[in-house]
Order: structure tokens, then C-alpha cells, then sequence
């Protein structure tokens, strides 16, 4: 099943235009860079702007420590986001489900089919269980209906955008430590809510889901 979006992200990308930055860190010739940033900004009047990534670009080639640099202050906010973002991304509590549907909606009520279906659902929790027991099967689909609201409003905020705001806030002679800095971070959340989700459900029972909904 996983094969399916795999593949259609795999053939999507193959047809993914490159980004103005790219095109002029990549290629000699500026001007496949300004037809387009003259397609993506909707207008000819691009020369100024182009002139900056130019210059950008070649300051970025010539820095030898990005780790380093990205420490001092100048680029502290850049710094700060690149680890507040996906911590802030992974406390949400999108994983969970991801990893743990089976066992949630085992845990309201719903049957093994039930679970084998949430696995097509890589959702967040946004849903209160009932500590002992499980909970009438009117109840258990309005949780699942919330489950789905949650990550339709998750796929149209922090889904992307805790991918795409790092990459465009930072300077092109720093992108490269602080893309790392931010998918490091993001990884190592989620190992971290996958590995505590179910020492944490056992404790805190329904109040597990205001953890995740305060995050």
C-alpha cells in the first residue's frame, strides 16, 4: 500500500521544475535562472532580484565552515527556527497515529478491521478516549471524523510548511548546515514521540491528547 504514494511521489518529482536558486548554482548561463524567476514572480521586472541571488550564490561557494557560521549572531533567528519548527511540527502528535493507530482505535473500541483501515490514515490525535474500556461505536466514528479533520488541517499548515519555511528563511551561504540542523531535529522528535507515545498513554490516559493538542 505504501508502494502507491511512494511512486507517485517518486514520477511527481521527475517533473518538478528547478528553483531559480538552483538553476543558477548549477548552470553558467543566468538566464534559463531568469526566465524562471520571471515564471515564478508572474513578471519580467526580475534583473534586481536576480543580481542578488547571483551575488548570493557566489558568496555561499566561497564559505568553508557553515556549522560554524551558523552560530553566530547574526543568524541566531534562522538558528532558532530550524530547531523550533520541527519540534514544535512532531509535538503536535501527527506520528502517533501514524505509528500507533491500530493501538488507539483499539483502544476506543473498533475492531481488528477497523485498525487495519487506519492505517491509510496518517493522522494526529485530536481526540479524547476514555480511560477504562472502550467507548459506543457512535462515539469511536466521531473520534475518527475529528482524526480525519485533523490531519486535513495538518496537511494544509505544518505538513508542508515545516518543510518549506527552513528551506526559503535561510541564507544561501548557510542553507546547507541549517537544512541539516532541521531534519536532524525533526527525526530525532520523532523517534522520541514513537518511543515515550506508549509509556505516556499508560500514564497520563486521556490527558495524553491535551499533551498533543497544547503542543
Amino acid at each position: 500500500m505504501a508502494a502507491v504514494p511512494a511512486s507517485i511521489l517518486t514520477l511527481g518529482a521527475l517533473f518538478l521544475p528547478e528553483t531559480p536558486n538552483s538553476l543558477i548554482q548549477n548552470s553558467k548561463d543566468p538566464e534559463k535562472a531568469k526566465l524562471m524567476l520571471q515564471r515564478v514572480r508572474g513578471t519580467n521586472d526580475v534583473q534586481a532580484e536576480l543580481d542578488d541571488l547571483i551575488i548570493a550564490s557566489s558568496i555561499s561557494k566561497t564559505i568553508k565552515h557553515p556549522f560554524k557560521n551558523i552560530l553566530q549572531s547574526k543568524y541566531r533567528p534562522q538558528l532558532v527556527m530550524a530547531i523550533a519548527i520541527p519540534f514544535f511540527q512532531q509535538v503536535t502528535g501527527i506520528n502517533v497515529i501514524s505509528f500507533y493507530a491500530p493501538v488507539l482505535l483499539r483502544t476506543i473500541g473498533l475492531g481488528e478491521s477497523a485498525s487495519l483501515l487506519s492505517s491509510f490514515m496518517i493522522t494526529g490525535v485530536l481526540a479524547q478516549l476514555g480511560d477504562y474500556g472502550g467507548i459506543s461505536k457512535g462515539y469511536a466514528s466521531l473520534i475518527i471524523i475529528f482524526i480525519c479533520t485533523y490531519v486535513a488541517g495538518f496537511a494544509w499548515s505544518w505538513g508542508p510548511l515545516g518543510w518549506l519555511v527552513p528551506s526559503e528563511i535561510f541564507p544561501l551561504e548557510i542553507r546547507s548546515a541549517g537544512q541539516s540542523i532541521t531534519v536532524a531535529v525533526g527525526f530525532l522528535f520523532t523517534f522520541m514521540v514513537a518511543q515515550t507515545f506508549l509509556t505516556m498513554l499508560c500514564h497520563l490516559k486521556s490527558g495524553i491528547f491535551f499533551f498533543f493538542g497544547d503542543g
